[in-house]
């Protein structure tokens, strides 16, 4: 089959690989027929590179059709349409039963002190090859895989994999109350549907802050109150307060996380990281990594006394300091995580019909084949061509 392999800091390739077969008898064996670039894959492409291995298969946002299942799946069948969801869950343990599904106990990578395995994503989620292939191994099939009816457009299902349960955990965990306020920090695909999210959920105000024009003015089509960084720059706290009787919003959402900017330290230091040799800098990243904490920074300063932050966007330092007297002084309240994905699937799935109340469809600005992956992670990374979310085909 033809995948997309990691070959080294910048540099993927679409490469002919062997094909998965199943490993247990309740594998399924799924044919891919859309497959997301998420902003976290570029994470992959740029920083994370002492955790990946030359021919790792990227990706984890796909769907598409259950080709063959093993003995003991009952409740998929071949032909049916599914999308997989990104972290790999029994959907049984103690966690997955609490809804904690990214910490689910039977797939934690124990030996790194991890949660649940991720498709496509490093050896700190357990090197599970991932979906931007033309097939996709995928464990417990009786209980991961999410059955979606045949004839709508994939469009309209595959963000359940991450994009949609990602955002919608955001505005969960960010709390705000009925007709409250918020701030969204980061308008990639995460952060502009987190704002659809609060939006239909009834939030009053929405306010969104990027640098990237195209997603400004995207955010601001469907009713969102938009900053744009780079001319607002130190005057955006007083901004949002302006707007908030002097308080800041009921709650923050950080959908930005570790490649922040504005902190040419801890971006220097990733670089710097990245040319390192693998064993050093995992090291290095585990122990005394910083991340680029501007975005963070800002959702404490921005929150109202009493308020919610809200965090998203992944963070990977494990010596980042956190101004914790501001912290303790505002009584801010913190909820982050990777996304409980088959823990939202049931609120989500309602409004994936006709009449699309968050604009699924039309949601991704570029369409493109598989083979173009590499091309398609360039350009996500250089935010060319208004280049927001990307589906790839295989």
């Amino acid at each position: 089959m033809r995948a997309l392999t990691w070959q080294g800091r910048r540099d993927v390739r679409v490469e002919t690989v062997s094909d998965p077969r199943l490993k247990e008898s309740t594998d399924v064996l799924v044919r891919v027929t859309s497959t997301g670039i998420c902003g976290s894959d570029l994470h992959l492409y740029e920083v994370m590179g002492p955790y990946l291995d030359p021919g790792d298969i990227l990706g984890h946002e796909a769907m598409g059709i259950v080709e063959e299942v093993g003995d003991d799946v009952a409740e998929v069948d071949v032909g049916d349409r599914v999308v997989v969801p990104f972290n790999i869950s029994c959907g049984r343990c103690y966690m997955c039963d609490q809804g904690l599904h990214s910490q689910c106990e039977t797939t934690q990578v124990k030996e790194r002190g991890m949660g649940a395995a991720l498709f496509g994503y490093t050896k700190l989620y357990g090197q599970v090859p991932g979906g931007q292939a033309e097939l996709l191994r995928v464990p417990f099939g009786d209980t991961l895989p999410v059955r979606v009816p045949h004839g709508p457009p994939d469009e309209r299902f595959v963000y359940l994999s991450d994009v949609l349960p990602t955002a919608w955990q955001a505005v969960e965990y960010a709390d705000v109350p009925p007709g409250g306020t918020l701030t969204v920090l980061g308008l990639g695909p995460i952060g502009e549907m987190a704002c659809r999210i609060a939006l239909h959920r009834g939030a009053r105000l929405v306010v969104g802050v990027d640098l990237v024009p195209e997603r400004l003015q995207r955010a601001a089509s469907r009713g969102v109150k938009t900053f744009d960084l780079r001319t607002q720059g130190k005057d955006l706290i007083e901004a949002v307060r302006g707007l908030t009787d002097g308080r800041g919003t009921d709650a923050v959402i950080d959908a930005v996380g570790m490649e922040a900017h504005g902190a040419p330290v801890a971006k220097a230091a990733h670089w710097l990281v990245g040319m390192l040799p693998d064993a050093v800098a995992e090291r290095l990243m585990e122990h005394a990594g910083v991340d680029r904490l501007s975005a963070l920074y800002t959702a404490i300063e921005l929150v109202r006394r009493g308020g919610t932050v809200s965090v998203s966007g992944v963070y990977g330092g494990s010596a980042d300091p956190m101004p914790m007297l501001r912290m303790f002084d505002k009584q801010i309240q913190l909820r982050m995580g990777q996304a409980n994905v088959r823990r939202w699937v049931d609120d989500i799935l309602p409004l994936l019909g006709d009449d699309d109340p968050l604009g699924v469809e039309g949601f991704a600005t570029h369409t493109m084949p598989l083979e173009e992956a590499p091309r398609a992670y360039r350009m996500f990374q250089a935010k060319e061509d208004g280049m927001i979310k990307t589906v790839l085909k295989p």
